[in-house]
């Protein structure tokens, strides 16, 4: 059942060894002296650790990147032999919980220590991103260090993060085609009669048979003619005829993740559901066909606008119509009428229009692409034009 060869799990140091290179030409541009990153995607990123202990929010963790160097680990002793494992060579260690100085003195020896020509220092203080540390603790860190400036360096790890290696578009494809051939067996797994929350269940089950690692994202809704809403279910509500299910997945493949959605109609479906589906069909197609270098996040909502407009689209209330993807479920840049960035070969973008087409009810249609050096590459397998049914 597995969806083709996988990728090789982990990315060889050379991988590291660029990342951190591209990191810091980035801080000499922005000028800083490090980054200093605490939350799992870009300690992971930077790093290759790996560990669920995350879960735990007991100690904090600090990866510094310097603009000259290699990166050094300040971690927490129990975590040591797995850093270990990874590609950083320069681990250093408190034996961690200590509230009173919970590697604060230690993290703040490595800064002080670091060659300086700007005098700043970057955290993760911007979009999309958390400090990963007490905020009195952060406060008490920043009063303590002599001469550095702590300012944001959320824009310059996402101008890092938003352009994908070939080895990790690879991944995001594997977990694409993973959750694709799972979204097409359930159409054979639900039954009418079933709940959302079986549904639900049903769809995991199939991801981790065909190959997924995790399914932390799995919204399930259903509703007659439509649904009212994308971000909260599965509930115990029962599957009955003329009712549309809606599933989005975000499924992990060695710390990648897919973000897309499926519609199926259950029994019989209306004639209004038909044509809805039919005009957020077509709007993800104008989509994929804008996504391609040189355009911008604008110009893939606008060209989705024009369709759903025509279509009689009485709106939306997600704010956009897709975003980035990669270590997370959604990450920067998002396709709205002002963001405005540009697309450059290497970015994983969803493609993600959705109408209302009568009062309450609305429709949304996914897809995952990379954009290529002419255009973009489809790393799901497109949905039907005409919607699955179920019964």
């Amino acid at each position: 059942m597995s969806e083709g060869t996988p990728p090789q799990r982990g990315f060889t140091r050379g991988e590291f060894e660029h990342r951190l290179e591209r990191a810091q030409a980035a801080m000499a541009r922005d000028e800083m002296d490090a980054l200093v990153v605490t939350a799992p995607p870009n300690v992971r990123y930077f790093s290759g650790f790996a560990t669920q202990f995350w879960e735990s929010p007991t100690r904090p963790w600090f990866l510094v990147i310097p603009r000259e160097g290699c990166v050094i680990a300040v971690i927490p002793e129990i975590g040591a032999p797995g850093m270990a494992l990874t590609w950083v060579d320069d681990i250093r260690t408190w034996p961690a919980p200590v509230p009173e100085d919970d590697g604060l003195s230690l993290l703040g020896g490595v800064l002080e220590d670091l060659p300086r020509r700007f005098g700043r220092i970057g955290w993760e203080m911007g979009r999309e991103h958390v400090i990963r540390m007490p905020i009195k603790d952060f406060d008490t860190l920043r009063s303590q260090v002599s001469g550095l400036e702590f300012v944001d360096g959320s824009p310059t790890i996402w101008s890092l993060r938003m352009v994908k290696s070939p080895a990790e578009v690879a991944h995001i494809r594997h977990i694409c085609q993973i959750a694709s051939g799972a979204f097409e067996r359930l159409i054979d797994e639900v039954v009418i009669g079933d709940t959302e929350l079986d549904a639900s269940r049903k769809i995991r089950i199939e991801l981790m048979k065909g190959g997924a690692d995790l399914v932390p994202f799995a919204a399930t809704i259903s509703g007659p003619g439509g649904y009212d809403q994308i971000i909260v279910g599965p509930t115990e509500r029962v599957l009955g005829d003329g009712d549309v299910l809606f599933i989005d997945l975000g499924a992990l493949y060695d710390g990648y993740s897919c973000d897309f959605d499926r519609n199926y109609a259950i029994g019989s479906i209306r004639d209004d559901v038909a044509r809805a589906h039919e005009a957020v069909w077509q709007a993800t197609e104008a989509g994929i066909a804008a996504a391609r270098p040189g355009a911008t996040t604008t110009d893939l909502w606008r060209a989705m606008a024009r369709v759903l407009e025509d279509a009689g689209s009485r709106g939306l209330n997600v704010g956009r119509m897709g975003h980035g993807l990669g270590m997370q479920l959604t990450e920067p840049p998002s396709n709205t009428p002002d963001d405005g960035t540009e697309l450059v070969p290497g970015m994983v973008m969803t493609i993600e229009p959705g109408m209302e087409f009568t009062p309450g009810r609305m429709l949304v249609h996914e897809e995952n692409v990379v954009i290529t050096e002419d255009g973009c590459e489809l790393l799901t397998r497109r949905a039907p034009r005409e919607m699955w049914r179920i019964g």
